[in-house]
């Protein structure tokens, strides 16, 4: 039985529902008494935070829908009128809804008076980013869910220039712009006013981007690279940046070149997840490839696959990547007033790395949001397959640019008679062997998460792997805080466990230096002693 109060709220919320078939799947929702499904629409605004907006596509305030878009477009305008700030450049990804949240989006803007830009087509998020600073905007909006399943979509919002005293220069908000626009959400009047007034950016941004990304590479000898878009965005940029820097054109993983909104070839479309590569790695295998090469479906976010030296392949972690390509630009001109950063939950390999060619080393909070905003910065990533390889380009992460950076990498070493397995042999040998593993545990309800969490504060573990735990720190207590927990066993293992800002899952970070059978084998073992730990919890 529906009670009066929710029957009431959901029937307002379909009257300003400017969007027919999802007012009209709320109306046959109460017609046939469907309380599950209207619980699960109307259990609070979609939360905005840092990250935007990201959930299901599903009616109501729960979930991302042309009503909660045009709501939180109208709270953006009040946030940058407040401040005196006008202009707004609009981008999206292929994704289920993205298309009508643009011009939804767009309407809004137009309707309060800002001067709007929308990106001319579909196209990865870099290109969003590099639009903000290219074109002096004061704000961008990408519409995306990165790599989410193909049920969410997002909106991610950036900013140009300082605003409130925080050098923004074309990346994703902070605190308290978040909190500030989330007051904004809730004095929404509706209707909001509407207008149909903004301009399409050129196609030249698109090659400005492309140029400037491509200015500095240069291939060493031609390779056979393999190429998965994992059905998103990227592909059409990634090889027109090739041409561009003279490369030779990858070859595509036909299944998941284009875009599709359904991603059927993977469970989870994020380069990460077990399984997700395996259609490249296959054609790798059939092509006799040097190397394989997958974009997230926004592209913002690169991993790799590389041939060991018993022909076997294998992705490289991203703080292996991280640790690749950090090296190679840190050994590439003079450094001395550079800085490179990554997360706490990254490898502490690229402070080593900083150290040895004079340059300075930022630790931050988790999400390229807080590493754009490191000054000087030279290289930034984040374990998360996260890389930023030329903040005067896109001051975010970008897997386009990543990507053409570790092929021109691989060219060089193939050149040499090396490779990229090699090498990273040789940066172990320089700064020690460090050994990383991501725990990810997915849950059904967020709940959960917390639980577990509050469980390990109350009662933490004495010992992991038979190592004793020499210090547990509360995150939230720390120097950088945020929401979770950082164990050591000793100063050559760490471990913070936290949860996932994007996704509902636990996650936890394992990081051992040290002799490498010994650190390989201990990682896995702290692993397995984690997941028995959680399930104890849950």
């Amino acid at each position: 039985m529906i009670s009066t109060q929710l029957r009431l709220e959901v029937e307002e919320w379909i009257a300003n529902d400017p969007d027919p078939k999802t007012s009209q799947l709320l109306q046959h929702w109460l017609e046939i008494e469907n309380e599950s499904e209207l619980a699960k629409s109307f259990n609070g605004f979609l939360e905005f935070g840092t990250a935007g907006l990201r959930g299901p596509l599903r009616p109501g305030p729960s979930g991302m829908n042309r009503a909660v878009v045009g709501r939180t477009a109208a709270a953006i305008a009040q946030y940058l009128k407040a401040r005196g700030l006008s202009k707004i450049v609009i981008g999206r990804d292929a994704r289920h809804g993205s298309g009508e949240f643009l011009i939804e989006s767009a309407e809004i803007f137009a309707g309060a008076g800002l001067e709007v830009y929308l990106l001319p087509r579909e196209l990865p998020t870099p290109v969003l980013a590099f639009a903000v600073k290219e074109l002096k905007m004061d704000c961008g909006v990408m519409i995306t869910a990165s790599h989410n399943p193909a049920s969410d979509n997002g909106y991610k919002v950036y900013l140009g220039g300082s605003v409130d005293g925080v050098n923004y220069s074309g990346s994703q908000i902070i605190s308290p712009a978040d909190s500030e626009i989330s007051k904004e959400i809730a004095r929404v009047q509706l209707p909001s006013p509407k207008g149909n007034n903004w301009q399409i950016v050129s196609e030249e941004l698109i090659w400005k981007y492309l140029e400037r990304t491509a200015r500095s590479s240069k291939q060493a000898i031609e390779t056979k690279i393999i190429y998965t878009a994992m059905h998103g965005v990227g592909t059409k940029t990634l090889l027109a940046l090739f041409d561009k820097a003279n490369f030779a054109k990858p070859i595509l993983v036909s299944e998941q070149a284009e875009p599709n909104p359904d991603f059927p070839t993977v469970a989870f479309p994020n380069p990460e997840e077990p399984g997700a590569i395996d259609l490249a790695i296959k054609l790798a295998i059939k092509e006799g490839a040097d190397l394989v090469i997958a974009n997230d479906p926004d592209a913002d976010r690169c991993a790799i696959a590389v041939k060991d030296g018993a022909g076997n392949w294998r992705a490289l972690r991203g703080d292996e990547l991280g640790v690749l390509l950090g090296h190679y630009i840190a050994n590439s001109g003079d450094m001395a007033d550079k800085t490179f950063a990554t997360s706490i939950v990254s490898s502490s390999a690229l402070s080593k790395i900083a150290t040895n060619v004079g340059a300075k080393f930022e630790e931050t909070l988790t999400g390229f949001k807080w590493i754009s905003k490191i000054e000087n910065l030279a290289f930034g990533y984040e374990e998360a397959i996260g890389y930023c390889v030329d903040p005067t380009v896109v001051n975010d992460k970008d897997g386009i640019s990543a990507a053409l950076k570790i092929a021109q990498i691989n060219s060089e070493l193939i050149a040499k008679g090396s490779s990229l397995l090699k090498y990273l042999d040789e940066i172990w040998n320089e700064i020690g062997f460090h050994r990383t593993e991501q725990l990810s545990v997915r849950v059904s309800e967020l709940s959960t998460i917390k639980n577990i969490l509050q469980k390990i504060k109350d009662n933490p573990p004495k010992n992991l792997a038979g190592l004793d735990i020499t210090n547990f720190e509360d995150l939230e207590s720390s120097k950088l805080p945020t929401v979770g927990l950082r164990l050591w066993a000793g100063p050559n293992v760490r471990i913070i466990i936290r949860p996932s800002g994007t996704e509902p899952k636990l996650k936890s970070y394992v990081e051992v230096v040290g002799e490498k059978e010994i650190a390989e084998k201990l990682v896995m073992q702290i692993c397995g002693d984690l997941r028995d730990l959680f399930a104890s919890y849950s």
